[in-house]
């Protein structure tokens, strides 16, 4: 593959031996953030190698200026590449010293040809809605095949359950048309093609009269563990899609005649993503939203009452749709302290607002839900386009100001290119939405002050603001409908060394415990330098856990910030700082702050686009990323370790894991354990 726009070899070589700063060192010399680099955003290189930082950051940089590039020359527009070198040299040096980083997903595939050949911008996408509004007639299925084939790219998928007010009918599928009985079955194709149109079949067959009940061959779908090309990473083989469609049809038989419910669109999502995430790391990938006032929906984890969803109902996170001064938060008070569900989304204050310090413009008012992570409000389709600038790295206001430029390039570069969906196409042109972040934010409030903080967001967004007419003219596109967010940041800010987007920190001298393939050289290497590294719990055999005893950034934790305080970080971002939402999960004792909820949201309400609350449990399941621990249990677990040999690690490896879906730690957790965790 040949990208348009090269650095000059002059200008890479001096990076080579340039020392990186890598966030969060344990004792014994060894960063998280590189670990959390190598495992997760190094590739393999054609001769085995794997990349270096430096090399890393001119795969993204070039990536992101040969579209620029791309889009002028397409367009015959002006391009002067002498300005080019000069401006994509100072995006370099701002991400190398990480001022800014694309998103995980850009780190992972921004530059390669999965992007840049195929010119398909799906890959650099965190995260996604869909709405079931959209079910039609003969297409019912179109907004989970969607769904599904989104999570298979490693997209996160936020869903609606509106299409259970359209009194879809189920259908038995053999009813009609039984001459076709003794028919060949489907050879299922070994791509995502394949699996999504199978499973379209499955649910064609019960929600469309007159359908036949499909047979399947699934010979053709390669083995367990074989490498996938292109996108990375090793098959599940046919397991998973056979349990999938097993499920859906479960669910179906003998309901003939009934009404598909809110419940239904909800367990045929989580089914997909069940399906969709049986590989070696599991994420929860999808976020239900529901109408406050339905009841089958609010007891969809009460697995006392529905026991059999335990083995799937962990898959989403579970909110509702509020609307200001219409809530008694009191009615879902004793569910949230309990699971920390659900989370609540303000679609009134979403399609009236960007930031809450402006006056209403409803640019948003074709927003239908929210992605997981509920930082971004979407149209059904869309998709989020981020990038993430960390204001604890800068010298001072005007240094940050000036990185703003190059984080928003980023973003609005990401817009330029189309995804394989025409409907995502639609939406996503015409609305160019971006979601620049600032991460570490409760870092920055702790050594300086929230004045400061709240100068650095004002002052930012309107430079942000005025670098997308800037752009937005030279590259003859519509200016971007909304352009600013806070997300909730995860292995990025790892990489980085800050406080992930809105939240506190959870302790100061802690274990950090990380989820590695059992075969990586990686694995091999920790256990010889000392690191506890054991089996993971539901998936034994292919992955481990390593565990990392860190001293923090000496501030103050989330169990010593109240519940106000926390809310009202997130407050002030919205109001100055995003013009899209807040990534928010409050966490709480739920001994002493429990029966503030109702109070917080009462107090704050009309404030905030969206937000979860999650009760402090230690030790709530087996192998936590984080778990607290003494500074005299810091000294011995770190008495023994050694540094890793990073030299030989980066001379031959396996494949990097990649980005998928949000990238909060919450999410990464083992396979059918609901930790209640929301947004």
């Amino acid at each position: 593959m040949e990208l348009s726009f090269h650095f000059h070899d002059e200008f890479i070589k001096d990076y080579a031996t340039k020392n990186v700063n890598w966030g969060y060192k344990d004792l014994a010399g060894n960063s998280i953030g590189e670990i959390t680099f190598y495992r997760t955003y190094s590739r393999r290189k054609e001769n085995g190698s794997k990349e270096r930082w430096h090399e890393v950051c001119q795969r993204v940089i070039e990536g992101m200026y040969s579209i620029l590039k791309d889009h002028c020359r397409e367009n015959r527009l002006p391009w002067n590449e002498k300005k080019a070198q000069n401006s994509a040299t100072e995006a370099y040096d701002r991400m190398f010293n990480f001022k800014w980083l694309p998103p995980g997903r850009g780190l992972w595939m921004m530059g390669t040809p999965f992007v840049h050949e195929r010119h398909n911008s799906a890959a650099l996408q965190n995260c996604s809605f869909v709405s079931t509004n959209d079910m039609t007639k003969f297409h019912p299925e179109t907004p989970f095949t969607f769904l599904m084939e989104a999570s298979m790219l490693g997209v996160g998928v936020g869903f609606d359950t509106e299409g259970a007010k359209k009194d879809f009918t189920i259908y038995k599928p053999d009813d009609v048309m039984n001459v076709l009985a003794d028919s060949e079955p489907i050879i299922i194709e070994d791509s995502r093609e394949g699996w999504v149109e199978s499973t379209a079949v499955i649910l064609r067959s019960y929600l469309v009269p007159n359908q036949q009940r499909p047979k399947f061959n699934y010979d053709i779908i390669r083995p367990a563990g074989e490498p996938i090309h292109g996108f990375g990473g090793v098959a599940a083989g046919a397991g998973p899609l056979i349990d999938l469609h097993n499920s859906l049809s479960k669910m179906f038989v003998g309901r003939e005649g009934e009404t598909l419910t809110s419940r239904d669109i909800v367990d045929i999502a989580n089914h997909i993503g069940r399906c969709v995430v049986a590989g070696n790391v599991r994420r929860s990938a999808e976020l239900a939203l529901g109408d406050a006032d339905d009841d089958e929906f609010l007891n969809l984890k009460n697995y006392t009452e529905n026991p059999e969803r335990a083995e799937f109902g962990w898959v989403s996170n579970n909110s509702i749709k509020v609307a200001v001064g219409e809530q008694d938060y009191d009615k879902y008070t004793d569910r949230v302290v309990e699971n920390g569900e659900p989370g609540f989304i303000y679609m009134d204050v979403t399609r009236a607002y960007g930031r809450l310090i402006d006056p209403p413009n409803n640019k948003d008012h074709r927003a239908m839900g929210f992605n997981p992570c509920a930082e971004q409000p979407l149209e059904s389709y869309e998709m989020c386009t981020l990038v993430e600038a960390f204001p604890t790295k800068h010298e001072d206001k005007a240094d940050f100001l000036r990185t703003l430029k190059f984080a928003y390039m980023y973003g609005k570069a990401v817009t330029l290119i189309p995804t394989h969906w025409p409907e995502t196409n639609a939406v996503m042109q015409r609305n160019r939405r971006i979601g620049l972040s600032i991460s570490g934010l409760a870092e920055f409030v702790e050594t300086n002050n929230w004045t400061e903080l709240r100068s650095w967001m004002n002052e930012g967004y309107a430079e942000v603001q005025s670098w997308d007419n800037v752009y937005s003219d030279w590259l003859g596109v519509r200016e971007s409908i909304k352009t600013t967010t806070v997300k909730p940041s995860g292995s990025v800010s790892l990489l980085v060394g800050t406080t992930p987007g809105a939240h506190w920190p959870t302790n100061d001298t802690y274990i950090r415990r990380m989820r590695l393939g059992s075969n990586d050289p990686l694995t091999k290497s920790l256990i010889e330098a000392g690191y506890n590294v054991e089996p993971a719990f539901g998936n034994e055999e292919t992955t481990s856990v390593v565990e990392i005893p860190i001293q923090g950034k000496g501030i103050r934790t989330e169990k010593e910030v109240s519940i106000f305080e926390k809310m009202q970080l997130a407050v002030l971002a919205q109001r100055y700082w995003s013009d899209n939402g807040v990534s928010l999960t409050v966490t709480f004792d739920p001994d002493t702050e429990g029966q503030k909820v109702g109070d917080v949201l009462r107090m704050y309400e009309g404030q905030l686009k969206a937000v979860s609350f999650l009760p402090i449990k230690d030790n709530a399941y087996p192998q936590m990323p984080y778990e607290a621990i003494t500074s005299d249990e810091l000294e011995e677990k770190s008495t023994d370790l050694k540094k890793l040999k990073w030299n030989k690690l980066y001379k031959s490896g396996i494949e990097a894991q990649g980005e998928k879906f949000c990238t909060t730690d919450a999410c990464e957790i083992p396979l059918g354990l609901d930790t209640g965790t929301n947004l």
